[in-house]
């Protein structure tokens, strides 16, 4: 193995994949230590709270809790822990789906399981104080206000692709995991008030929601498209040897134009979905205030109607 392969493959972490075959897509698991831990804790803090709730009578949404555990921690183990965390250093187009699934899918869901409102409800009266506190602090209205947050989402994947930032998570095991749980909190901050059902600052009307979804999609757009025409190969110090060590699978350009297609396409389709969730959450608004209203207006009648009876 010449000098500049015996390199790379002590980046890589001296573990060079085999060919990703269909039978690897299913079995190639790689459990992180650290990243499940913190997983597994997260998750049974939240288990823990919807338990304590049910001892003492108070119901919690089952559709909630399988949003937060499934959903949302269930594809961030997914996006790590699979074949798409075993080979996200080896194959460009296989780090963005974990890409995606991490800053656009794992948030969704976890914002849908309503968190906040859960731990509100079990956090003894000290906890409840300070959890109040940081909500209304100057930094959570600020990180949450849309602009700062949707400029922070934006931003993000084109500081990763054109600095050196991604070739050094490439190069790089710590930052290569802080970096999966920088794009699930960036992720996390914008969906958070356009989707999650937590008492959080700066919420907006759903139709500025909507909007806001719609005004970021043309970002992913632009950058996959970039990538998918960009025949500058990014990272190339760190692919171009690999590929050839590895001598399997699309040569690194190639693979970097799915990637961007990858990027382009699931972009749009989760925008999508999420343009669906919050027609949902709108018309579930919607049916409740009229039927306040309705409940309002039969009490004014009723009210009117003993009036009259009581002056005859």
């Amino acid at each position: 193995m010449s000098p500049l392969s015996a390199d790379l493959f002590a980046a890589s972490g001296g573990d060079l994949q085999p060919p990703l075959t269909g039978g690897r897509i299913l079995t190639a698991w790689s459990v992180d230590p650290w990243l499940a831990a913190v997983i597994v804790a997260i998750g049974g803090l939240y288990l823990y709270g919807v338990s304590t709730l049910t001892r003492r009578g108070d119901k919690w949404p089952i559709g909630r809790t399988v949003a937060f555990v499934a959903g949302g921690l269930g594809t961030m183990v997914i996006a790590t822990m699979s074949c798409l965390g075993t080979y996200d250093d080896t194959l460009m187009s296989v780090h963005m789906i974990q890409h995606m699934i991490l800053s656009m899918v794992t948030p969704v869901f976890l914002c849908l399981g309503a968190p906040v409102t859960l731990a509100l409800r079990t956090l003894p009266l000290r906890g409840r104080k300070l959890l109040m506190a940081l909500l209304h602090s100057w930094v959570a209205r600020i990180l949450s206000f849309p602009l700062v947050a949707g400029i922070l989402f934006v931003a993000t994947p084109f500081a990763l692709y054109f600095t050196g930032w991604y070739q050094a998570t490439l190069e790089n095991t710590y930052l290569h995991e802080v970096t999966h749980l920088h794009f699930v909190l960036i992720g996390s901050l914008w969906f958070w008030p356009l989707l999650g059902v937590d008492p959080v600052p700066n919420r907006l009307p759903y139709p500025f929601r909507l909007l806001a979804i719609f005004a970021t999609l043309p970002f992913h757009a632009i950058l996959g498209l970039t990538i998918m025409q960009d025949n500058d190969l990014i990272a190339a110090s760190y692919y171009t040897p690999l590929f050839q060590l590895r001598q399997w699978g699309s040569d690194p350009l190639t693979d970097q134009h799915a990637a961007g297609g990858i990027l382009w396409g699931s972009g749009d389709l989760v925008g999508f979905l999420v343009f669906i969730v919050l027609a949902v959450q709108w018309a579930k608004q919607s049916q409740r205030e009229a039927e306040r209203e309705d409940r309002r207006l039969d009490r004014l009648e009723a009210e009117q109607a003993r009036r009259v009876s009581s002056t005859a």
